[in-house]
């Protein structure tokens, strides 16, 4: 069986809500990157979660929290990730926060899984976008919260594909 962890910051309670909801679809746990242990990184699957803020800006918790991700040594490890953004209001920083963790689990030597198509969104720029797909999840609570289950359920399948988990 294999480990799954879920790490992620939250400020409104929208970020853990999908990471709790993500957890139970993947057989993982969710834990708060300000109680995350190295442990938590070395997991079979890791999923990162935040949300974005100001104008392109990771959530506060993994602002003052990455050096957790920066010590890790995610060679060869399977890392997913989902983002949160309003992309109405933030339309040209669309869940960026997402693209920075991106980076960070590259540098460390992630393999990433789970992109997601940026089809039917209407948001116009984003650091967490490449081509035509972002690099893991992107969820709107603030426009498109009706679509928010359906996303995870339809992600979480795919990434377990991937993932092999």
């Amino acid at each position: 069986m294999s480990r799954i962890s879920v790490i992620f910051g939250s400020t409104t309670g929208n970020t853990e809500a999908a990471a709790q909801q993500i957890a139970a679809a993947l057989g993982g746990s969710a834990v708060n990157v300000n109680d995350a242990t190295a442990d938590d990184f070395a997991a079979d699957l890791v999923v990162l979660g935040t949300s974005t803020w100001g104008v392109g800006d990771m959530q506060d918790d993994w602002a003052a929290q990455l050096s957790k991700l920066q010590a890790a040594d995610l060679s060869g490890r399977k890392v997913a990730l989902f983002g949160e953004g309003d992309q109405t209001g933030f339309g040209d920083s669309f869940v960026s926060g997402m693209g920075a963790l991106a980076e960070e689990a590259e540098k460390k030597g992630a393999t990433l899984v789970g992109q997601w198509s940026a089809e039917g969104y209407t948001h116009t720029a984003s650091a967490a976008q490449r081509g035509d797909r972002f690099v893991g999840l992107a969820l709107d609570e603030m426009n498109e919260a009706d679509k928010t289950a359906g996303r995870i359920a339809a992600w979480t399948a795919q990434v377990k594909a991937e993932a092999g988990v």
